[in-house]
């Protein structure tokens, strides 16, 4: 068995993954939600903090498996560096206790992985990531061949949503609250702009919705937040599907998944279905409890890893808080 750690941000998550059957044993998250929430979004200090209190109190009720572990796996990449420490500190010492490899895993990476928790691998894919963190789209041929060919030049589209439903006062995370309140709303009402509509690149940009929105916020009162949310939710996906379609035309998906916390998303969700008609592509999409940050995906790379051998030694796994596939 390999037990993994997670604790790239405001999650504390372990999990227990059988090497030969790849099933989940055990997984278990704690999130830091409700203390971040009255600041509006994530306080790398209070959530290291958390993360000290959760982790060893997870590990405790992993000890019964602790003879049959094989390896320890960890996020070191990508992430807020004071809470990354966190996860790679806790997994040296099992690592040095139990006398067993240490495995360094890139988050996003675990994220195409969520895709494929207690099942094989099947590849190739074309990857939409949308997190807080990041937006971006990569072909994925295997655990060594991955291709970013688009990425976001600022703002990701998860972080986006945040800021919207702080400028509202909702609350944090702003994804699931922002889809809540624009159900209701009327998406035509506000005429946001579409970021980069003619623009030749393959990118994605959200600063300046964002400001488009702010702007929108101040001159309304609470009643037009619905619309403001629906309006803004239908422009932020019509930029992805935008790009995505403009990528299409030179590279017809026969295989597509959309990973990431903000994959959850159901306005999201329906509208690369559409987009996805025509071309007759598979949709592959994580089971809900899987979208967000957990260390079952982390565990599910570890697996691939484990079996290519491809273990850090205690000196050289370093935190990397800013790097990328």
């Amino acid at each position: 068995m390999i037990l993994s750690i997670e604790s790239s941000c405001d999650d504390s998550a372990i999990a227990i993954t059988e090497i030969a059957t790849k099933k989940l044993l055990f997984h278990k998250k704690i999130s830091q939600e409700l203390e971040h929430s009255v600041y509006g979004g994530v306080v790398p200090e209070l959530a290291a903090r958390l993360h000290a209190e959760a982790l060893p109190r997870i590990l405790e009720e992993c000890e019964p498996y602790f003879k049959d572990l094989k390896a320890v796996a960890v996020t070191s990449s990508p992430g807020l560096a004071v809470t990354l420490i966190e996860g790679v500190t806790m997994a040296k010492a099992i690592a040095v206790a139990l006398e067993i490899p240490l495995i360094g895993v890139n988050h996003l990476i675990g994220h195409i992985y969520s895709l494929f928790i207690e099942k094989d691998v099947a590849f190739p894919l074309t990857v939409l990531l949308v997190s807080g963190g990041h937006t971006q789209v990569m072909e994925v041929k295997s655990l060594h061949e991955i291709k970013t060919v688009a990425k976001s030049m600022d703002d990701s589209f998860g972080e986006s949503f945040d800021k919207v439903a702080k400028m509202m006062d909702l609350g944090y995370p702003g994804g699931p609250l922002i889809q809540e309140l624009a159900k209701d709303g009327d998406r035509k009402r506000y005429n946001f702009t579409i970021p980069l509509l003619h623009s030749p690149k393959l990118a994605f940009s959200y600063s300046g919705l964002k400001n488009a929105v702010r702007l929108a916020v101040e001159e309304s009162d609470v009643e037009d937040y619905k619309d403001i949310a629906a309006s803004f939710e239908h422009i932020a996906t019509a930029h992805l599907t935008q790009k995505l379609k403009k990528y299409f035309k030179e590279v017809p998906p026969q295989a597509f998944a959309i990973v990431g916390g903000a994959s959850a998303n159901l306005y999201l969700r329906g509208q690369i279905e559409e987009l996805l008609k025509p071309y007759k592509a598979k949709l592959l999409l994580s089971e809900l409890q899987y979208c967000s940050d957990n260390a079952a995906m982390i565990g599910r790379v570890a697996v691939e890893m484990y079996e290519k051998r491809m273990f850090s030694s205690l000196e050289s796994l370093e935190i990397t808080p800013k790097s990328n596939i």
